[in-house]
C-alpha cells in the first residue's frame, strides 16, 4: 500500500500533514485578499454615538454579555421570538463582538424600542419588579454614578484609527453630542441626529439634572437592532 511509506516515516508524515494543512489554509485565506469588502453593506448602519458607546462600555464592564447574547439565529423559533436574524453588518463596529452562545436571559439584538425608558430603569434597578422570575442582579448603583466622559474624544479618535468611520466633526462635537442625547434641552439634538441618524434622544434614567451611567446603558440598549429597516431590507444573494 502506498500509504505505508507515511505510516513508517514520522518525519515524512509530518511534512505531508503540514503541506496539506497549508494548502487548505491558503484556499480559505487567499480569496479574502481579493475581496474589497467581506461584510455585506447594509443601509442604515453607522458607528455608535458617544453616549451609546459609553453605554456599551458599561455593558461590557458589568459582564452583561455573559447572560445575554446578541445574535439571532436563522431559525423559525428565533425569528418568532426575537425578530429578523442578525446580520454581520450589525456587528461591524463592535470591538469585541457580543454574539454569545449562552442565554440566561433573552437575546438583546432587537431589544431597542421594545420597552420604554421607564421600564428599563425599573428592570435595571430591581429586575424582579418587572420580571418576577428573573435571576439578574440589580444595577441600582448605575443610577447614582455620574458618567465620566472626559476622554470621549480620544475614544472616538482611537476607533477612527481602527477603521470606524468617525469624522473630524464627530470627534470635535463628541462631548456636545453626548450631552444632547441625554437631555435635548441642554444641547443641539438636530445636529446630533445629523451625525447619528436614529439615535434615541431624551432623559433615559428619569433624572434630567445629571448624566449617569444608567443614562448611557439605556441609550445603548434602546438602539440595539433599530438601525436597519427590515421592512425594506433585501439580502444580497450574490454576496460572498
Amino acid at each position: 500500500m502506498k500509504h505505508e511509506i507515511f505510516e513508517k516515516n514520522a518525519i515524512l508524515l509530518m511534512v505531508a500533514v503540514l503541506v496539506t494543512v497549508s494548502i487548505g489554509g491558503l484556499v480559505q485565506i487567499v480569496p479574502l485578499y481579493t475581496m474589497e469588502q467581506t461584510i455585506e453593506k447594509v443601509e442604515g448602519m453607522r458607528p455608535y454615538s458617544p453616549l451609546e458607546l459609553m453605554g456599551r462600555n458599561i455593558y461590557l464592564r458589568e459582564g452583561c454579555y455573559t447572560c445575554h447574547s446578541q445574535m439571532i439565529r436563522p431559525l423559525r423559533d428565533e425569528h418568532e421570538r426575537y425578530g429578523h436574524y442578525s446580520l454581520a453588518a450589525e456587528s461591524m463596529y463592535d470591538r469585541p463582538f457580543l454574539w454569545g452562545s449562552k442565554r440566561t436571559g433573552p437575546d438583546l439584538a432587537r431589544v431597542g424600542g421594545k420597552y420604554s425608558n421607564t421600564w428599563h430603569v425599573a428592570h435595571l434597578v430591581n429586575p424582579r419588579s418587572v420580571v418576577p422570575e428573573s435571576v439578574m442582579p440589580p444595577y441600582a448603583f448605575l443610577r447614582k454614578k455620574e458618567l465620566a466622559f472626559e476622554d470621549i474624544q480620544d475614544h472616538l479618535r482611537t476607533l477612527e484609527l481602527l477603521g470606524d468611520p468617525y469624522t473630524a466633526d464627530m470627534v470635535t462635537n463628541a462631548k456636545d453630542d453626548l450631552v444632547s442625547q441625554s437631555n435635548e434641552d441642554l444641547g443641539d439634538p438636530e445636529a446630533l441626529l445629523g451625525r447619528y441618524p436614529k439615535a434615541k434622544v431624551g432623559d433615559f434614567d428619569g433624572d434630567p439634572k445629571r448624566i449617569t451611567e444608567l443614562d448611557a446603558l439605556i441609550a445603548y440598549l434602546q438602539m440595539l437592532g433599530t438601525l436597519v429597516d427590515f421592512t425594506t431590507f433585501k439580502p444580497d444573494v450574490n454576496a460572498r
